[in-house]
């Protein structure tokens, strides 16, 4: 498979060294190294370790052996630096591209300048940015309309009653505040915002958030959760205060999600797959490099909000 390559990517690669890198895996897995052996290289820069992103590790690993290609992949924890760090890693190692989930949207304008000053483009997945001239493409995940989603199903519910809302927000930046953005701008104004913390995407974290908040908030109708791991601990917290009626939406569609939709512990989720974004993020990669016609720059990773009446039409959220 022909791949273009840049002059400069040897003088990047000479620049940042070639110190070993080190591989986080996306879960408890430990290190990761490189899977597959094609013609094409490339570097997955992952953003943390939930559910969403170990799932989304297998996808980048599966697809790349499916496309014949050879992935490394790394994680950044939830720390832009780390992220930058490990892009200059990444382009030490020559990789053909990157795929990168990045940790903060902020982050990329630095990651972008450090990948395009070495001669490696940057694919992205979930998010896009503003000006995507810089970058080879993206698999995107509309996050405003995932919590719009759900805003649309709370007033729904509502039906026109006034009712009160708490929030259980990720970690600051990127998809965290895409989520609540697009919930919160699609609330109907019957319902009130009376709480919003972050449960940094970390289950007990969560539940310490949502035992405060229903503590200073016993009324309190529905909440919005932005990842499923931690919507499970909200459960928790609220069922053990006594607070069984509250209703909680919640965002990803995993296999645990939508058991929960089906038994009552969650009323609604917007299903995202991981799966499908891994595999259209290596799919697209793979094509841009090679110039194939017909590969989109810009992939849009389908949404459905998952109740207890659709829950057949569940994407599949993990490779097996």
């Amino acid at each position: 498979m022909p791949i273009a390559r840049s002059p400069r990517r040897a003088t990047a690669a000479s620049l940042v060294g070639v110190a070993a890198l080190v591989l986080a895996g996306c879960g408890s897995q430990g290190d990761s190294g490189g899977a597959s052996d094609g013609s094409v290289t490339l570097g997955f820069v992952n953003g943390s370790n939930t559910h969403f992103h170990t799932c989304l590790l297998k996808s980048v690993e599966q697809e790349a052996k499916a496309q014949d290609a050879k992935v490394y992949s790394a994680n950044s924890k939830q720390d832009a630096g780390t992220e930058l760090s490990n892009i200059e890693d990444m382009i030490a190692r020559d990789v053909d591209a990157l795929i990168v989930q990045t940790v903060n949207v902020d982050a990329l304008e630095g990651d972008i300048a450090k990948a395009e000053a070495a001669g490696v483009p940057i694919y992205l997945t979930s998010v896009a940015t503003s000006d995507m001239s810089d970058v080879l493409g993206a698999a995107v995940v509309d996050l405003k309309k995932v919590g719009a989603l759900d805003a649309g199903w709370i007033e729904k519910d509502a039906a026109g009653k006034d009712v009160r809302v708490g929030i259980v927000a990720g970690a600051p930046g990127a998809a965290s505040d895409l989520l609540v953005g697009g919930f919160e701008d699609a609330l109907p104004a019957s319902a009130k915002v009376v709480a919003n913390q972050p449960g940094m995407f970390n289950p007990a974290k969560a539940q310490d958030v949502a035992e405060n908040m229903i503590q200073a908030n016993p009324d309190l109708d529905y909440a919005f959760v932005a990842n499923e791991e931690m919507a499970f601990a909200v459960r928790k917290a609220f069922d053990a205060a006594g607070a069984e009626d509250v209703k909680i939406v919640s965002v990803n569609g995993t296999e645990e999600g939508i058991a929960a939709v089906t038994d009552g512990r969650l009323s609604a989720t917007v299903a995202n797959s991981a799966l499908t974004i891994g595999q259209t993020a290596v799919r697209s990669t793979v094509g841009l490099l090679d110039e194939k016609q017909g590969v989109d720059k810009i992939s849009d990773i389908p949404l459905v909000l998952v109740t207890k009446d659709n829950v057949s039409e569940a994407p599949q959220y993990c490779p097996k």
